[in-house]
């Protein structure tokens, strides 16, 4: 990871200085660095150690970082990580803009592999997540949204990336397609979990450890699994509470729609979804060479079940 950051930094650079300014931003605020970790450790799983590999660690992450920018600007989230979002600090226009630089960035940088194929999974992924922007967008105060349609945009905006750095590092270590599916299914589960699990945290985390607003999913409209499980377990007024609050992006009764998830059950419905697809990571994982890096794939699985932030 210290390669990868290095390389961050050397293709961050540019003669514009508002661009490396916001850039420098938004990949300092740190985070989990989860999709380029993946990648490298598929490729130890699978033998592969060339420099390919930091390279495009990297550009995961730089795909990533753009469209946590144009996120913020959809979402007008205010904080991120423990500190002001990029488009509080900046402003949007300056934040769409920077993550296009970034997105670009990432492109020039992928095409330096020389591999068709990576440029096929990475421009594919990048196309899915913004697909699943907008079906996301679409789906905005749509309280009749079910469990399908919720997966459905989670895999598209969220999961897809995980895939493509699982699925890069079986191609870096030119691997059979057995295998490369396997670790593409390891990452699609292993993002399906992750977004499930945040979703959870949005009613049943702490904003200092999360380092963002408890109740901005429902400020922004969004029926997220564990208000889909409340709205059916629930008798119909509590149903119909939090069915208006999705509507009309309310958090004025935050803390009754935050009882009701939890007197449901829905956080428990919601955590048993994310364990069946740890679960499914976990087997794809088993089907790799057994080593140190297999194991640790296995156990960020089952570590992510107990992620409170």
């Amino acid at each position: 990871m210290h390669e990868v950051d290095k390389v961050i930094g050397q293709r961050l650079t540019s003669s514009v200085p508002l661009v490396a300014q916001i850039s420098q931003y938004i990949i300092a605020a740190g985070g989990k660095r989860l999709r380029p970790a993946l990648l490298l450790m598929v490729c130890g799983a699978l033998g592969y150690r060339g420099a390919h590999r930091h390279s495009l660690a990297a550009v995961v992450e730089l795909i990533h970082t753009a469209t946590l920018l144009h996120d913020d600007v959809v979402d007008a989230s205010t904080l991120r990580r423990g500190r002001p979002t990029a488009n509080e600090t900046f402003g949007n226009p300056a934040s769409v803009l920077v993550g296009d630089f970034l997105h670009t960035r990432s492109f020039q940088m992928m095409v330096e592999a020389g591999s068709m194929r990576i440029m096929e999974i990475l421009s594919e992924a990048t196309n899915v997540i913004a697909e699943g922007e907008v079906l996301q967008l679409m789906n905005m105060h749509d309280a009749s949204l079910d469990e399908a349609g919720y997966l459905r945009v989670i895999r598209s905006k969220t999961a897809k990336l995980f895939e493509a750095s699982a699925r890069l590092g079986a191609i870096l270590a030119n691997s059979p397609p057995d295998v490369e599916q396997a670790c593409a299914t390891y990452g699609q589960a292993l993002g399906t979990a992750f977004q499930i699990i945040d979703d959870v945290l949005d009613y049943d985390g702490d904003a200092t450890e999360m380092g963002k607003n408890l109740g901005d999913d429902l400020r922004e409209g969004k029926s997220t699994l564990p208000l889909i499980a409340a709205m059916e377990r629930g008798t119909p007024g509590q149903a119909e509470i939090v069915r208006r609050a999705i509507e009309q992006g309310s958090t004025e009764q935050l803390a009754e729609i935050v009882s009701i998830v939890r007197l449901t059950g829905a956080l428990d419905i919601t955590r048993a979804a994310a364990f069946a697809e740890a679960h499914r990571a976990m087997a794809a994982a088993r089907l790799l060479p057994a080593n140190a890096y297999s194991e640790g794939l296995l156990e960020l699985a089952a570590q992510l079940l107990a992620r409170r932030n």
